[in-house]
C-alpha cells in the first residue's frame, strides 16, 4: 500500500518539476527518483519507529526545496498561517530578524524596543541553538516558529558571536512585538535625519510625512539611514524612490528563467524632493528593498552612499498557495538595478563585495554597530554623553553636508579621500614621528 502511494507521489512530483525538460533529463531523473522510492520503502519496513506516510512525503518535499537557496521553502498549512501572522503588525516573540547565511542561522538585526534588543543580541550573531535544539539545517521560518510564542513565556537562545569568537546563552522572555518603522529628527545646522527600520505598506507615506515635516522646519539636506534595515515590500521601495527621482525612471527590473515573466518597475509620479541633497547610510545588514532604494539613488547620482557594503539579498520570492492549504515560497527572479548591476550575496566569507558598494566606505565592527543601534533607540532616556559610542558613519555624512560637497562627492567619490585623508593615516604618521623622536633622544643619550 505504502509502495503504491509513494510511487504515485513520486511520479506526480517528477511530472511537476521536470515536465519542461523531460526528454533531456528523464533517464537520470528516473534513476534518482527510483532511489528515493527504495529509501522510503526501507524506512517503512525497517526503521525502528513508526512514521506517518504524510510526514515522509512532507520531509521529502522540504528537502527538495531546501536545496534551491536559503529563501525558497515549502510551508505546511500551519506554517503558512503562522507566516501570515506577521503581516498583521503584531505577534508574540523576541524581536529578531534572521536569515540563512553560509548555511548558518544569522541575525540580521534585533528590532527596536524588543526582548532581543534589550538582551544584547547583535547583527551577525549566529543562532546555534533554540531551547537546546540545534539549528543546523533549519529554515528561517522554522526558526521563527520556534522563537515565537505567547507573551510572558521564555525561550533560550544559544549564539556564536564571530567577532569575539564567544558562545553566549540568552534567556529571553517573549512579549508582544509591534513594529515602528520611521523615526525623524532635525540635527544641528538644519540637517534632516530619517531612519527607516523596514519597508512595509505604510513606509512610503510615513517617509513622505517625515520629509514634509522636516521641510517645514527648513531642512537643507537629508540623511536617510537604512542601516540594519532588512527590506520588505517592493512597492514601498518604488514609492520612496519616486520622492527623489523624476517620473517614469526605471527603479529596478527582474531577471527570470522565463524571459516573458521579466518585469520593469518605474517611478510613478513627479518627485516632491527632486533637489534635496541626500546621503544614504547603509551597513552589512541593509538588505532587499534597502538595497534597491540605495542602489537606484546611487545609479541616478541622486544620493551619496556612505557606510559599508550591504547584505546582497537580491532575489524575488513569491508565495504560491497549494490546494491543501500549504504553500511554496519560491525564488522566481533576481533584482537588477538601473545600471544593470545585480544585487548578489557571496557565500565566500572572505568576499566583502556583497550588495551595494558605498561611495564612501567606512568599516564598523558588529559590536559598535550593535551599540550604535541601541544608542539610537535609547537617545531620549540616555543623558550620560560620556558613554556614547562615536557614530563615524553619521558624523561623516554631517561633515559632508556642512562642507556643501554632497554633489561633488556624488560625481567623484575619490575627491572625499583627497579632502579628508583617513584618520588612520594621520595617526600612523604621528606614531612614526613619535617613534623617530624617541629613537633620536635615545641616540643622543647614548652619545
Amino acid at each position: 500500500m505504502l509502495k503504491n502511494k509513494i510511487k504515485v507521489f513520486m511520479i506526480a512530483l517528477f511530472c511537476f518539476i521536470f515536465l519542461n525538460n523531460i526528454y533531456a533529463k528523464s533517464d537520470t531523473t528516473y534513476d534518482e527518483l527510483r532511489k528515493m522510492i527504495d529509501i522510503m520503502e526501507i524506512i517503512d519496513t525497517k526503521y525502528v519507529e513508526e512514521r506517518e506516510n504524510k510526514d515522509l512525503v512532507i520531509g521529502a518535499i522540504k528537502g527538495l526545496v531546501r536545496t534551491l537557496d536559503p529563501y525558497s521553502q515549502y510551508m505546511t498549512e500551519k506554517d503558512y498561517k503562522d507566516m501570515k501572522t506577521e503581516t498583521k503588525g503584531s505577534f508574540g516573540g523576541v524581536g529578531i530578524r534572521i536569515t540563512i547565511q553560509n548555511n548558518e542561522l544569522t541575525v540580521v538585526t534585533p528590532m527596536p524596543d524588543t526582548p532581543a534588543y534589550y538582551a544584547g543580541i547583535l547583527p551577525d550573531d549566529k543562532i546555534i541553538k533554540i531551547d537546546g535544539k540545534s539549528t543546523q539545517d533549519i529554515t528561517s521560518d522554522e526558526a521563527v516558529k520556534l522563537m515565537r510564542g505567547n507573551p510572558g513565556t521564555k525561550v533560550v537562545l544559544t549564539i556564536y558571536r564571530p567577532s569575539t569568537k564567544e558562545e553566549l546563552t540568552f534567556d529571553i522572555i517573549r512579549k508582544k512585538i509591534k513594529i515602528e518603522t520611521v523615526k525623524k529628527k532635525m540635527l544641528d545646522d538644519n540637517i534632516g535625519y530619517i531612519r527607516l527600520s523596514e519597508f512595509n505598506a505604510q513606509s512610503s507615506k510615513d517617509v513622505y510625512d517625515a520629509l514634509k515635516a522636516l521641510s517645514k522646519d527648513k531642512m537643507k539636506a537629508l540623511i536617510f539611514d537604512l542601516r540594519n534595515n532588512p527590506g520588505g515590500l517592493l512597492d514601498s521601495a518604488i514609492n520612496i524612490c519616486s520622492l527623489f527621482i523624476k517620473e517614469d525612471s526605471l527603479v529596478v527590473s527582474t531577471k527570470c528563467k522565463d524571459k516573458t515573466l521579466e518585469q520593469y518597475y518605474y517611478t510613478q509620479k513627479k518627485p516632491d524632493f527632486a533637489e534635496l541633497p541626500v546621503i544614504v547610510l547603509i551597513n552589512r545588514v541593509s538588505a532587499s528593498a534597502s538595497e534597491i532604494v540605495t542602489g537606484t539613488l546611487q545609479d541616478y547620482k541622486r544620493a551619496l552612499v556612505v557606510g559599508s557594503n550591504s547584505f546582497g539579498k537580491g532575489t524575488v520570492q513569491t508565495i504560491i498557495p497549494l490546494s491543501d492549504g500549504s504553500a511554496l515560497r519560491l525564488t522566481i527572479a533576481k533584482y537588477c538595478l538601473p545600471s544593470g548591476k545585480m544585487i548578489t550575496h557571496s557565500d565566500n566569507k572572505k568576499d566583502k563585495k556583497n550588495g551595494v558598494t558605498p561611495d564612501i566606505y567606512i568599516e564598523v565592527s558588529p559590536e559598535t554597530e550593535g551599540k550604535l543601534y541601541m544608542q539610537a533607540e535609547n537617545e531620549k532616556s540616555s543623558k550620560d554623553k560620556k558613554d556614547e559610542v562615536k557614530d563615524e558613519v553619521l558624523d561623516t555624512a554631517i561633515k559632508i553636508i556642512n562642507s556643501d560637497k554632497v554633489k561633488t562627492y556624488i560625481e567623484k567619490p575619490s575627491k572625499y579621500e583627497q579632502d579628508f585623508p583617513k584618520q588612520e593615516n594621520k595617526k600612523d604618521e604621528e606614531n612614526k614621528k613619535d617613534t623617530e623622536n624617541k629613537n633620536n633622544e635615545l641616540l643622543k643619550k647614548d652619545k
